[in-house]
């Protein structure tokens, strides 16, 4: 009889071959089950065709013409040279005989003419776009995927998201597209981008979602999708679908050094262009929230300074007079880590938080300030277009108003009391409290990080700094804290920042 046959005579069980298989296969099940899970990628589609012909009719290009001041001329014979070339002086005689025989008159103004795409988001013809694309135009052209044409009429636009809503007249219905949920789209998800690259009309590429949340200092509230999918110039205000058919993104623009792709295209999030187009059409124009601050990154050694584990949230630089912030009793120095129970892991983040919250609305605030965490309440304003950037609240009054000059040698500089002769000399106002900076190490800590003559101390450690002595204060107490960090508050002319500097053991 054979190790693996078994047998059910009396109480007789598996003979020892079948015992060490046993053990074999116990073996690769505790194996197995300490291994990773395998991943699984959702294969390509076989093809794009179904959905391209699905969603090709109702995205369309965008003609649009624009008056060119007289500067802009073109002068026949007389090439087109960028500014400040050195052949600029040579042609100038021939620039001059030009405008001679123009009666001294002023080249009249031309028409010059650019394009776009864009796409249809209703049957009754409202159509979504970038703003840069209309911008200042003159005559907007819509051009459908049948062939027609047709003028469009500017419903709205918004320059700081880029966003811009048209309305064509139209006797039947058109063709349209709906907005997906952008935020569930992941990195590495397949995307479609339609669009009217170059001019050549109607053109479908394909590519992934490469990145999410990119900031490329575009503007204030950026939170672009980034893919790979080829956009060139042309493209701009085209969709980018998912492989529902839904609009995810509005594509925007490259990042190119030859003009052309090299696989990096930023898309506007679709929540983003259907808050604006929900805003444009119940107001004319975006709203946005407003809090009424001023703020800054939170380094490592800012966050030291400060007690904070890690680095995170926004540091107030300054609050506006009577603003939401100043009202809800935020102060210059406060490090905001949550806004409507949102965590603000990093500055750029507060800003889009703030602006997508809802006017009127009152919410929970959390922030960190000498080293305690407090909770606001603040109802959210709305930001217009005529509030400037935010001014800082005077700090107090300081106790001293003099003091001999004193060297920190622990952070590279040296500092005295403002006198009207200095104030004349660096150009700071009478309201101005603090201690200015008269010299600088050029091999310190303080140089690396820009501070320079002229430069005011107005507080260390979030206290008011009026003398020499203060700041040497505020030093020694930092120290006695156990921080390797002091914090300043700085201000060169107008603007106003915070800073942290290495505390050495060199003597103050």
């Amino acid at each position: 009889m054979s190790d693996l046959q078994l047998t059910t005579r009396g109480r007789r069980g598996f003979g020892p071959g079948l015992r060490s298989w046993a053990r074999v296969l116990g073996a690769l099940v505790v194996v197995l089950g300490m291994a990773p899970l395998p991943a699984f990628a959702r294969p390509a589609p076989d093809s794009f065709a179904d959905l391209a012909d699905r969603l090709l009719p109702a995205v369309v290009n965008i003609a649009t013409t624009h008056d060119a001041e007289g500067e802009d001329q073109v002068i026949p014979g007389l090439p087109q040279l960028p500014p400040g070339s050195p052949f600029e002086e040579f042609f100038k005689d021939y620039f001059d005989r030009f405008q001679n025989q123009q009666g001294g008159q002023s080249a009249p103004k031309r028409k010059t003419r650019s394009l776009g795409s864009g796409f249809i988001i209703s049957a009754k013809g409202l159509i979504v776009t970038n703003n840069h694309v209309i911008d200042e135009a003159t005559e907007i052209v819509v051009s459908f995927h049948d062939g027609r044409e047709a003028p469009a009429k500017l419903i709205g636009r918004d320059a700081k998201s880029d966003v811009a809503l048209l309305q064509v007249e139209t006797k039947t219905d058109l063709p349209y597209v709906e907005f997906g949920d952008s935020d569930k789209a992941r990195v590495g998800d397949w995307v479609l981008a339609i669009g009217n690259p170059f001019g050549l009309g109607g053109t479908v590429t394909a590519g992934i979602v490469s990145a999410r949340g990119r900031d490329i200092n575009a503007g204030p509230y950026d939170d672009f999708i980034q893919t790979d999918a080829s956009i060139n110039r042309g493209n701009s205000g085209g969709p980018m679908f998912d492989m529902d058919g839904k609009v995810i993104g509005v594509n925007s623009m490259i990042f190119s050094p030859s003009g052309g792709s090299v696989g990096i295209g930023f898309a506007i999030p679709a929540r983003t262009v259907q808050q604006v187009i929900k805003d444009i059409q119940q107001y004319g124009h975006a709203r946005r929230g407003w809090l009424g601050v001023t703020i800054q990154h939170v380094t490592e050694d800012i966050a030291e300074s400060l007690g904070m584990d890690k680095p995170v949230g926004a540091l107030v630089q300054g609050v506006q007079s009577g603003s939401p912030a100043a009202e809800a009793g935020i102060e210059a120095g406060d490090v905001i880590v949550s806004f409507d129970g949102k965590p603000v892991e990093e500055m750029r983040r507060l800003p889009r938080i703030v602006a997508e919250t809802e006017i009127g609305k009152s919410v929970s605030l959390e922030l960190i300030r000498n080293g305690k965490h407090l909770t606001k309440k603040v109802k959210v304003g709305e930001l217009h277009d005529e509030v400037k950037a935010a001014e800082a609240d005077k700090l107090p009054a300081p106790g001293k108003t003099s003091g001999p000059a004193r060297e920190m040698k622990a952070l590279g500089l040296t500092v005295t009391a403002l006198t009207p002769q200095l104030r004349e000399k660096y150009g700071v106002g009478d309201d101005v409290k603090g201690v200015v900076v008269i010299g600088v190490d050029p091999g310190g800590q303080a140089a690396d990080k820009g501070v320079q003559p002229g430069m005011v101390i107005e507080a260390v450690t979030q206290r008011a700094v009026a003398a020499p002595d203060d700041l040497r204060a505020g030093i020694e107490a930092a120290k006695k804290a156990g921080r390797q960090s002091v914090l300043l508050q700085v201000r060169l002319g107008d603007r106003k920042r915070f800073l942290a500097l290495r505390i050495d053991d060199a003597k103050k």
